[in-house]
């Protein structure tokens, strides 16, 4: 038997089922709704609920929370992208006056400003905005708890300044750019700084007996764009096709891949949790994969956003209770179900569409001392250069067009490496930010720095 190209197996859709039934059941929310995402669409729903024959889809809308970090980011991003701002900017070039505009801009997104994780008292979660007016209200007497750049330290007021970075930039409030610039390109139309009809109600369920209080439901105000947002797995499972492949009207595929990587220093624990923040994303290693995305609270709701990139399979999850079941877990959980049970089917290997015979004979083995590597032509162009014990130091390049590459990942990343020839047009070495690769190990025509002993290669005796 076979199923149609996208489809999930009936085998794999019980198990998605069972875990989310398990979720709602053993976490005692009053609903669970959840969304599957394979090539480039949804292909799951599911939801369980204690109400009778009232069971939530894809089109209802629950409180984000956090998730709303990952669309404030977006925002900054298309700034930087446009030109308006460099990440390193210190937010006081274009944000004067908060008393926090040490932190540069890239700092603030990836939670290394050094700022407070909450704002000064009243709980701001369950207080209205109201109370919290301006700035400085959202900051406190003071708004630094840590050296700039020093260390990671989630900050709620951190993406408060963003978001009034965005409106300072764009010259209008942060919600009616969000919409013009994000929500209508991705066509996320039940995505919303406030809940429209069909919404989930907040609860909190008592730890110690099955039964639930009503949580208020407060506007934000500048505190906004780290937390207000409502959305439906509908929207959600667009939004992570887009955090996986980019959509030029919004952010292109290089820049999503920039938010997905690790951008703040981890403190000792999240080394041994495998988690990391990157700009806008959470990062985690579980169950042998890595996954991007985001977890969101506030009273009353609890929602995840999980991306196994490598898999091409994503997971939303939202819930209406205080606190209950780990959503983080359910994410990766169904994003492992979904790879394990059905394995991502490679595309289909092609030969380059044209060959650079001056780049063609670099491939093959080059030798940094006695380290062997091997250089290959890729696909999109460029070249890629690892060891061959599939141990060490690896990068891919992009090529600029004039002989040269440039690394984009790992210890290489931003290098340039180049083929050095002699004078008449043979190849002597490769040069990889001053590295010297050669054809053979230490090879005397390759201007080995340091020279090589003239004695040459030899035993003990």
């Amino acid at each position: 038997m076979t199923t149609p190209q996208g489809e999930l197996l009936p085998t794999t859709r019980r198990a998605l089922t069972h875990r989310i039934a398990v979720a709602q059941a053993e976490g005692r929310t009053p609903s669970l709704v959840a969304a599957v995402v394979r090539g480039g669409r949804a292909v799951w729903h599911g939801a369980r609920t204690s109400v009778d024959r009232h069971g939530p889809d894809e089109n209802v809308q629950y409180r984000i929370g956090s998730i709303t970090k990952t669309f404030t980011a977006v925002l900054v991003l298309r700034l930087r992208d446009e030109g308006v701002l460099d990440l390193g900017d210190p937010l006081e070039k274009h944000l004067p006056g908060t008393g926090a505009g040490e932190a540069a801009i890239a700092e603030l997104l990836a939670h290394t400003g050094g700022l407070a994780a909450e704002s000064p008292a009243p709980w701001w979660e369950r207080t209205p905005g109201s109370l919290r007016p301006e700035l400085a209200d959202v900051l406190g007497k003071q708004p630094r708890l840590h050296p700039v750049g020093r260390r990671y330290h989630y900050s709620n007021p951190g993406y408060t300044l963003l978001g009034a970075l965005v409106e300072k930039l764009r010259g209008a409030p942060w919600e009616e750019v969000l919409q013009r610039e994000v929500l209508d390109p991705l066509g996320l139309r039940r995505t919303a700084t406030r809940p429209s009809a069909p919404h989930a109600g907040g609860w909190a369920v008592h730890p110690w007996a099955d039964a639930m209080l009503a949580e208020p439901v407060e506007d934000l105000g500048r505190m906004a764009p780290a937390g207000q947002l409502w959305s439906t797995t509908g929207d959600l499972a667009r939004f992570a096709v887009f955090l996986t492949l980019g959509d030029d009207r919004v952010l292109g595929a290089e820049t999503v891949r920039e938010m997905r990587a690790p951008a703040a220093p981890a403190e000792a624990a999240d080394v041994v949790d495998g988690a990391a923040y990157g700009l806008g994303l959470q990062i985690q290693h579980r169950d042998g994969r890595l996954l991007v995305g985001h977890s969101g609270s506030l009273p009353g709701f609890l929602a995840n956003l999980t991306i196994g990139v490598e898999d091409d399979v994503a997971a939303v999850v939202l819930t209406n209770c205080t606190s209950g079941p780990l959503l983080a877990g359910v994410g990766a959980d169904l994003v492992r179900i979904v790879a394990e049970a059905e394995p991502r089917i490679p595309e289909p290997w092609r030969p380059l569409g044209e060959v650079d015979s001056s780049v063609l004979e670099l491939a093959g083995q080059w030798y940094w001392g006695t380290h062997a590597f091997a250089l290959r032509l890729t696909l999109d162009g460029g070249v890629s250069l690892g060891p061959l014990s599939g141990q060490g130091r690896r990068s891919r390049f992009r090529a600029n067009g004039d002989g040269s590459w440039t690394g984009l990942e790992g210890y290489y990343a931003g290098e340039s490496l180049r083929a050095v020839r002699r004078p008449d047009g043979t190849v002597s070495h490769l040069d990889l930010g001053s590295f010297v690769f050669t054809r053979q190990p230490y090879d005397e025509g390759g201007s080995v720095p340091g020279g090589v002993d003239p004695e040459g290669w030899r035993g003990i005796g």
